[in-house]
């Protein structure tokens, strides 16, 4: 098939594109810069929230997989992840059916579902509540008889770029540095799901998935903590502290008025903090029984994300050396 991935030069997304392309696929790039990003195969430059420039990438196409999503814990417009995680499907969903495409799979996230023992989800920040309204707008889709199929990764986590869709990487390289200040809610529950067991999910799931359903892509449910009890296992380097909820609630909330002050992101929200002091914990069995969906050992995957920054680091050193 001839596959539009959308958000293709994010973290998941370039993943996406080297998993569709080794299952034998043809892959369209579509994201703001998809044409400087390096990403292997055809590109298109354009924005979720340009109608044109969908319908211009969607031409030939048998199938969509939008992964495209604003995934920060802050913006000063708030708007912005209305307009693209909510505004974003719908246009895919529009130009998807005027072009006659009968595959679409969602990329959704575990943040869109109720954590472990509620029965609703949250909406405690703003990438958390345009995913919930945007898991919504999937469900009336699907209801209006739209072929949508839906995936919920756990923590994406793997080797790759330091982003934010990348943030146990960056945990890591941080805590290996020396720079993390600490965890909140170390105890709770994580899935933390391997980059390249969720990438190839996404493959079964256009492949074979069943439209209307709703794939849990997970990993180990561990607390979050365990993470770096695996590094200090691998490293010998100690565990960060534990920061106590409500002293992360009144740093977040100080962060949030310094941002609006100054403009610059905060690096924790009173949002975020309700979000980590919850449970996560998710059952990828019907993604294992019906796509194949495999689950790659934490430990395992800490590896290479340690062996990872390691070398990041020895490069750095030794061009400072040089």
């Amino acid at each position: 098939m001839r596959v539009l991935i959308t958000g293709a030069t994010g973290y998941l997304g370039r993943a996406l594109v080297s998993a569709f392309q080794a299952s034998g696929h043809s892959t369209v790039a579509f994201s703001r810069h998809a044409g400087t990003s390096g990403v292997r195969g055809e590109t298109c430059d354009g924005d979720v929230r340009d109608a044109a420039a969908l319908a211009r990438a969607i031409t030939g196409c048998d199938a969509i997989c939008h992964t495209a999503a604003l995934v920060s814990v802050w913006r000063k417009r708030r708007a912005e992840f209305d307009d693209v995680n909510v505004g974003g499907l719908e246009l895919v969903l529009q130009v998807a059916r005027s072009a006659g495409v009968d595959r679409i799979v969602y990329t959704s996230s575990f943040l869109a579902l109720p954590p472990t023992g509620a029965s609703t989800p949250g909406r405690w920040n703003d990438y958390q509540r345009t995913k919930v309204l945007a898991d919504e707008l999937a469900s009336r889709a699907v209801a209006d008889g739209a072929p949508v199929i839906r995936v919920y990764p756990g923590v994406i986590y793997g080797p790759g770029a330091l982003t934010e869709g990348n943030l146990i990487g960056t945990m890591v390289a941080d805590h290996l540095r020396g720079r993390l200040p600490g965890i909140v809610g170390a105890d709770r529950l994580w899935s933390y799901a391997w980059i390249e067991d969720v990438a190839r999910g996404h493959v079964a799931a256009l492949e074979h998935g069943r439209p209307g359903e709703r794939y849990r892509f997970g990993g180990e449910n561990v607390p979050q903590m365990r993470v770096f009890e695996i590094v200090r296992e691998l490293t010998g380097r100690p565990l960060p502290r534990r920061v106590p909820a409500w002293m992360a609630t009144l740093m977040g909330a100080f962060e949030e008025l310094r941002a609006g002050v100054t403009g610059r992101p905060p690096l924790l929200t009173a949002g975020t903090v309700k979000v980590l002091t919850r449970d996560w914990a998710m059952d990828s069995g019907v993604a294992v029984r019906e796509l194949g969906y495999h689950i790659t050992p934490l430990r395992e995957g800490l590896a290479r994300v340690v062996a990872q920054a390691r070398s990041a680091d020895m490069e750095r050193s030794g061009e400072r050396g040089a």
